[in-house]
């Protein structure tokens, strides 16, 4: 690869040109090629997460792969300041409902892969081929088990109930896992249903929202709440932690799956896409098609704690200790960005901060 090139580009992964916004990013070379045999990820992914896989896709493919890290926003505003400068291949962020959005703002590439097709269920998928589900988490209930009796866990719907008032901790409003939960329940309940649930919600908090997921299960072990919205492989990094606090933490909270008398648990995913002006669409789908597959999916469910795209793969022991199989709701994840709208101004009229 030409040095200059390389020196720019891993600059670039600190700083943007000509704007104000700092990307807090990484990049690495994981080994010499030609240029012609390489793939550039934009990531909303850590890269210490994904470099396993990313050393297997390069031993197995001889395609080099360059990543920078960053928030979803972000990278989606960097790519569309580049336009057709761009050096992004691939886009990989997590939720759905980014994964929409950067489609409605034109920044992905349409394809069509059959195996791709066939690896990924069509409900994790963009029914178009613009972008493509790669794991697949769950937003549960966590609760203290010293406060709360499992028999009063039901659905998501009954944390609306008065019998939680003073209760629940949560997440801001301007989060995205919330807004596709919200989203979710838009499509199964209807809007008029959706905003009583959120209006409702907000009047079971305990405190104003604030924070991220391990905030509100810290919360819920410190007694500040009793029950919480979170994601489940945020416990399995606690449980799988080289710290004696997170692995004790870990002990004194609990994972409840909602609904799965009815549609299921709500999940979400991370996952990839081609970037509009990727100059390098050939690797950048053979890239996908790699993740997509029993070996990435294998090594991603066990040292991320996510669920696979396909219930075949086997999953980490962390994972099956909160039960595995459980039911999923298996809407498409694409309707969780069309409702995204709605679900930000449903939270917007409750005065869910």
């Amino acid at each position: 690869m030409d040095k200059l090139f390389l020196n720019i580009f891993l600059l670039s992964s600190i700083i943007f040109t000509g704007s104000s916004d700092i990307l807090q990013a990484e990049s690495y070379t994981l080994h010499e090629s030609t240029e012609s045999k390489e793939v550039n990820i934009y990531s909303a992914r850590k890269a210490y997460l994904l470099k396993p896989i990313l050393k297997a896709f390069e031993k197995d493919t001889g395609i080099k792969v360059n990543i920078i890290s960053g928030k979803s926003k972000e990278l989606q505003k960097r790519i569309e300041r580049e336009g057709t400068n761009t050096r992004a291949d691939v886009l990989l962020t997590v939720d759905a409902g980014n994964l929409y959005i950067a489609k409605s703002k034109d920044l992905l590439k349409k394809i069509y892969s059959k195996k791709i097709n066939t690896l990924i269920p069509e409900y994790l998928r963009d029914q178009d081929g613009y972008w493509y589900g790669l794991s697949v988490r769950s937003r549960v209930i966590m609760y203290n088990p010293k406060k709360v009796n499992l028999s009063d866990l039901s659905t998501y719907e009954d944390m609306a109930n008065k019998k939680w008032k003073g209760r629940i901790c949560v997440r801001s409003s301007g989060n995205i896992y919330n807004q596709s939960l919200l989203a979710s329940l838009i499509y199964h309940l209807g809007e008029k249903k959706a905003k009583t649930w959120a209006k409702n919600i907000v009047h079971n908090f305990s405190r104003k929202p604030k924070g991220n997921d391990r905030t509100q299960m810290i919360s819920v072990i410190l007694g500040e709440c009793d029950i919480t919205l979170a994601n489940t492989y945020y416990l399995g990094k606690w449980m799988s932690s080289e710290k004696d606090k997170d692995r004790k933490y870990a002990k004194q909270i609990a994972v409840y799956f909602p609904n799965q008398s009815d549609r299921g648990a709500h999940i979400n995913i991370s996952g990839a896409a081609v970037v509009k002006y990727s100059k390098n669409s050939d690797n950048a789908i053979k890239l996908i098609t790699y993740l997509a597959g029993d070996k990435a999916q294998e090594l991603y469910a066990e040292a991320n704690h996510e669920y696979p795209i396909r219930e075949n793969i086997n999953v980490s022991n962390i994972v099956k200790s909160w039960g595995y199989p459980f039911k999923q709701d298996k809407l498409s994840a694409a309707q969780l960005g069309k409702n995204n709208r709605k679900a930000v101004e449903i939270f917007d009229k409750v005065n869910w901060q």
